[in-house]
């Protein structure tokens, strides 16, 4: 599992939500039910219908009623599973946006990084925490049973299946929580939480090839043949820990190169004049200060405008000293500025905030007016550095 209305409706056509039912709200995010999760609850139920079978034979068209009442109970271990993870990164000041049911179990998603590794870690570690919570009170009701029954066997399976997922989430390579864990504990050791993500995403790769090797050597070593259905399932889960484990390495290394962006690297140079100022007064001022680019500030230093190069070049010389650098300029609205000194995430974040107003930002370092930021540029760097 990773750490992404009572009647179901189809979630908002909304890029950011996994598409889906929305069947209620947890820490005010919806959880969603993807059309995937029925695939998955289809197979599940066929592949317990030989334990009921074998348990409680001449059941008919009840074994598979059974069958599937065990991949509910399952479901419901998953539901808590992600909400355990929902509240704590609540807890941690993190704004949860959906929880997710898939065919791979689930995700919860939310906004913003973990500031402190040991964010990450709790955050993580209370999924696993909560299935083998679940696992030993399911095991203690089953040993409560006086015989061996439906139920009775219903909480044995349940014990086993979360034990089995608290365990397999605890391996120690993303896109485990486990791998999760390990990213923050490096991050905590290094200082780096990139060096983190990759040494946890180059882990989760070996473990992805460890489960393969296990789910086919286990059977070889203990004298049974390879089945061709643990072919098939062993080579879909080692694909889906390599994908997770590949996208988890890009994405560090996309996060180390988002680092070295910054504001002051990529604003241009621009100067302050009245705004009143005339176009042969903004023209000597950024010649003066070696800027190309005007800002027009009123009296109070407050950016009302920038001058548009392109129509300030195209006023003559003759017409510069009588024409009002107003009339060639384009207006700002109040929020359309940056600190020159923002970088990283910390710069997206604040340009991200402004860009529905102003496609360019004042930067300013101080109050004082140091340049302009065009949105465009800023999203070819980030292009840019996600490619590397």
């Amino acid at each position: 599992m990773e750490t992404t209305p009572a009647a179901a409706r189809r979630a908002p056509r909304d890029p950011q939500l996994t598409k889906g039912w929305i069947i209620g709200r947890v820490s005010g995010a919806p959880v969603i039910l993807t059309p995937s999760w029925f695939l998955a609850a289809a197979v599940l139920t066929i592949l317990f219908v030989p334990t009921v079978n074998s348990f409680a034979p001449g059941l008919g068209v009840g074994t598979y009623l059974v069958s599937f009442v065990f991949v509910l109970l399952l479901f419901v271990s998953v539901f808590l599973h992600e909400v355990a993870h929902a509240v704590v990164a609540k807890s941690r000041g993190h704004q949860v946006t959906e929880l997710a049911v898939t065919l791979w179990g689930g995700h919860t998603a939310y906004s913003g990084t973990s500031r402190r590794p040991l964010d990450g870690i709790l955050v993580s570690v209370v999924g696993p925490l909560t299935n083998l919570a679940l696992a030993a009170v399911c095991w203690l009701a089953f040993q409560a049973q006086p015989t061996m029954t439906i139920p009775a066997l219903l909480l044995y399976a349940a014990a086993f299946s979360n034990a089995f997922v608290g365990v397999f989430n605890l391996l120690p390579g993303l896109p485990l929580d486990g791998g999760q864990i390990l990213e923050s504990a490096v991050w905590a050791a290094t200082g780096s939480r990139t060096t983190g993500t990759i040494v946890a995403g180059w882990v989760g790769r070996l473990v992805a090839v460890g489960v393969v090797a296990w789910a086919l050597g286990w059977p070889l070593l203990s004298g049974y043949d390879v089945s061709m259905f643990t072919v098939v399932w062993a080579a879909l889960i080692g694909a889906f820990l390599w994908s997770g484990a590949g996208a988890a390495i890009r994405n560090g290394r996309t996060r180390e190169a988002v680092a070295g962006l910054s504001v002051a690297a990529l604003a241009y140079p621009a100067v302050a004049v009245p705004v009143a100022s005339t176009v042969s007064d903004a023209v000597a001022a950024a010649q003066r200060a070696g800027a190309a680019h005007v800002v027009l500030v009123e009296a109070d230093g407050h950016p009302v405008a920038y001058a548009d190069p392109a129509a300030v070049s195209a006023v003559p010389p003759a017409q510069a000293p009588l024409t009002p650098v107003g009339a060639v300029a384009v207006g700002l609205p109040p929020t359309a500025w940056v600190d020159v000194h923002l970088r990283g995430q910390a710069m997206l974040d604040a340009v991200a905030a402004v860009t529905r107003d102003a496609q360019v930002l004042v930067v300013t370092d101080g109050g004082r007016v140091v340049g302009l930021l065009d949105v465009s540029h800023v999203v070819a760097a980030l292009k840019g550095a996600r490619a590397r």
